[in-house]
C-alpha cells in the first residue's frame, strides 16, 4: 500500500503581502518559496500541524481560519519529479496574533534562507513550492480560483 503524507499549510496575508519561507535550491542556482508548512505528527490535527509550523518555521503565532486550498502531487502521474512520497497539503487562511513578527528561526530547516513578505502583485515572478502562484493570487483578489490543485494539472499546462 502506497504511503500518503499528508500535510498542514498556512495562507498569511497581511497588508497585501504574503509570508513565504526562502530555501536554497540544492543545485545551488537561487532560491524558491515555500507556504509555511509540514508534515502532520502523530496524534495532531491539520489546525494544530499549521500552528506548529508557522511557529518553527516563521517564529510566528496564528490563529487558523477557513481551508483555502488542496493541494495533491501523486508521484506515478508525474514522473516522480518531487519523489516517491503521495502527498496531500491542506492549506489554510492564518492571521497572525497580536505582536507576532515573522523571522527566521535560531535553527531553521536545512536550506532555508529566509522569511520573506511577498507582495501578491510581485508573487507570479518567484519560484513557489508548489506552483500555485495563481491560484493563491486570484484566491486574495476575490477572483475565482482551484481550491483543489493536483500536481499533474500543474505540469500539464506548464
Amino acid at each position: 500500500m502506497e504511503k500518503i503524507r499528508l500535510r498542514a499549510c498556512a495562507l498569511i496575508v497581511v497588508n497585501e503581502e504574503i509570508l513565504l519561507i526562502e530555501f536554497k535550491n540544492d543545485n545551488d542556482d537561487g532560491v524558491h518559496y515555500n507556504l509555511p508548512a509540514g508534515g502532520l505528527e502523530a496524534g495532531e490535527t491539520l489546525a494544530e500541524a499549521v500552528k506548529r509550523e508557522a511557529l518553527e518555521e516563521a517564529c510566528v503565532e496564528v490563529d487558523v481560519g477557513s481551508l483555502a486550498f488542496v493541494y495533491e502531487y501523486q508521484p506515478a502521474k508525474n514522473n516522480r519529479i518531487y519523489g516517491d512520497t503521495h502527498s496531500v497539503g491542506v492549506t489554510f487562511e492564518c492571521t497572525l496574533k497580536n505582536g507576532s513578527i515573522p523571522k527566521l528561526p535560531d535553527t531553521p530547516d536545512p536550506n532555508q534562507t529566509g522569511v520573506k513578505w511577498i507582495p501578491i502583485s510581485e508573487l507570479h515572478a518567484v519560484q513557489l513550492y508548489p506552483e500555485i502562484n495563481e491560484d493563491i493570487i486570484n484566491y486574495c483578489c476575490g477572483r475565482q480560483y482551484r481550491n483543489y490543485v493536483e500536481e499533474s494539472d500543474i505540469q500539464r499546462n506548464k
